[in-house]
C-alpha cells in the first residue's frame, strides 16, 4: 500500500488531518529544525539583561512560583508591559524572558515577567494555570503604586502557550471574578497562541493536560469575546505549523466579527520559535506593533 493509500484509509481527527498529523500540529519542533540555535540565543539574552538589570521579585500568591520579575523602564509613574511565557504549559520560567525587558525599559517603560504554576504540577489542570496568571494580573493591578506603575496604561502579552494563558487573561470578566473595573487592560499582544482548545484536546497534548470540557470551554479565549475591551495584536509566523496559523487567523477574524479593534501580523520567514526575536526587536514588526499600541 502506498503512503497516499495510507493516509487516506486513516481517519479524519481534526478537519483534514489524522492523528499523527493533528500531533504534528501542535508540536512545534517539527516546523523548526533551528529550535536549538533559537533556543540558544534567546538563553544567552536572558542570562546577561537578568544579571545586568537586576529585577525586583514579588509574590502575587502564596507559592513561590506564584511571583514575577519587575523590571522598572522609568524612575516615575510609567506603563507596563506584562508578559506570560510559554513552553507548552509544562516549561519556561520568568527568567527565560528577561531579554524582553530591554525592549520595553529602553522605551520608558515598565516589563513584568511572570511565573506560575506548570502543568505537570498542576496535576493536568489547565484552569489553574489560567486562575494564576488571572490572580497575578489583578495584584499587579491592584498594587501598581508600589511599582509606580500608570494604571491607565496596563498591557499585557503572551507566546505559544503563554500566547494562550494571555488570550484568557484578555477575555477576563474582571468585574464579577475580582472586582474590578472591567476595561483594566489597555492592549494584549497575542503570539502564536491557541484560541480554540477542541483540536489541542484531540492532539498529543491530551496525554499531560486534563482537557475536560469545562476546561475546554472555559480556556478557550475565543469562546468569550464579550468580555474583552482592549486593542489587540494577533501574531503568528508564517513557517510556524498550519493548525497554529489558523488558530491565530481564525482568533483575529473572531476579534474583526466581534466588533473588536484588532490587528493581524502573518510574518515571512518566521518560526514558531523565531517570534520572539521579533517582538524583542523594536524595529521588527512585532516590537514595533507592541510599542505602538504602548504610544511609545
Amino acid at each position: 500500500m502506498t503512503d497516499a493509500a495510507t493516509q487516506t484509509s486513516r481517519p479524519k481527527v481534526w478537519l483534514d488531518m489524522d492523528q499523527k498529523a493533528l500531533d504534528a500540529a501542535y508540536n512545534q519542533a517539527v516546523w523548526a529544525p533551528n529550535q536549538d540555535s533559537v533556543h540558544a540565543r534567546r538563553a544567552a539574552l536572558a542570562s546577561e539583561c537578568f544579571e545586568r538589570r537586576k529585577p525586583q521579585r514579588f509574590q502575587y500568591g502564596e507559592s513561590d512560583l506564584e511571583g514575577f520579575d519587575f523590571y522598572p523602564g522609568s524612575d516615575g509613574v510609567a506603563s507596563v508591559r506584562i508578559f506570560i511565557h510559554g513552553g507548552s504549559w509544562r516549561n519556561g520560567t520568568s527568567q527565560t524572558v528577561a531579554h524582553l525587558a530591554d525592549t520595553f525599559c529602553a522605551a520608558g517603560a515598565h516589563f513584568i515577567s511572570m511565573d506560575f504554576i506548570q502543568i505537570d504540577a498542576a496535576g493536568g489542570n489547565l484552569l489553574t494555570m489560567v486562575q494564576q496568571v488571572r490572580s497575578g494580573v489583578a495584584w499587579i493591578y491592584r498594587n501598581a503604586e508600589k511599582m509606580k506603575i500608570d494604571r491607565n496604561r496596563f498591557f499585557v502579552s503572551g507566546h505559544s502557550s503563554g500566547g494562550h494563558l494571555c488570550g484568557c487573561v484578555s477575555v477576563t470578566d474582571w468585574a464579577k471574578d475580582y472586582d474590578l473595573p472591567a476595561d483594566i487592560l489597555s492592549g494584549s499582544v497575542l503570539m502564536s497562541g491557541m484560541y480554540e482548545l477542541e483540536p489541542v484536546s484531540l492532539s498529543a497534548r491530551r496525554e499531560f493536560v486534563n482537557f475536560t470540557p469545562e476546561t475546554i470551554e472555559q480556556a478557550s479565549s475565543i469562546r468569550h469575546l464579550l468580555h474583552l475591551h482592549c486593542p489587540v495584536v494577533v501574531g503568528y509566523g508564517l513557517d510556524e505549523s498550519p493548525e497554529f496559523q489558523r488558530q491565530s487567523r481564525e482568533m483575529y477574524e473572531a476579534l474583526v466579527k466581534a466588533g473588536k479593534q484588532a490587528e493581524l501580523i502573518a510574518l515571512d520567514g518566521t518560526n514558531h520559535f523565531e517570534m520572539l526575536e521579533s517582538f524583542h526587536n523594536p524595529h521588527s514588526f512585532l516590537g514595533r506593533a507592541a510599542l505602538a499600541q504602548m504610544g511609545l
